[in-house]
């Protein structure tokens, strides 16, 4: 087990320095929050498809059987991130 020793280190220095560190958590842990709760934006199909790392014509099949779902508007079809991810299935090791 190591020690730490503040030499020359007010009180007054070290909550500051811990006040820092916290609010540099706090920052990271509300960015992180952001980019979760942006899960839910709109992909097109090729961006769906890239996601996913398949070809247009796949996410077409996959949409046909109900393995993902398309939405639409004004004609254009559009995917939820959160379902496409969602619609991730863990294999069996």
């Amino acid at each position: 087990m190591s020690t730490i020793q503040f030499l020359s280190t007010s009180p007054e220095q070290l909550a500051e320095l811990i006040n820092e560190g916290v609010k540099t958590q706090l920052e990271a842990f509300k960015k992180d929050l952001h980019n979760k709760e942006a899960q839910d934006d709109l992909l097109t199909r090729e961006q769906a498809a890239n996601l996913l790392q398949i070809h247009e014509t796949t996410l077409w099949h996959w949409t046909n059987k109900g393995r993902v779902t398309a939405y639409s508007i004004a004609g254009k079809r559009y995917y939820k991130r959160s379902e496409i991810l969602g619609s991730l299935t863990e294999l069996k090791k």
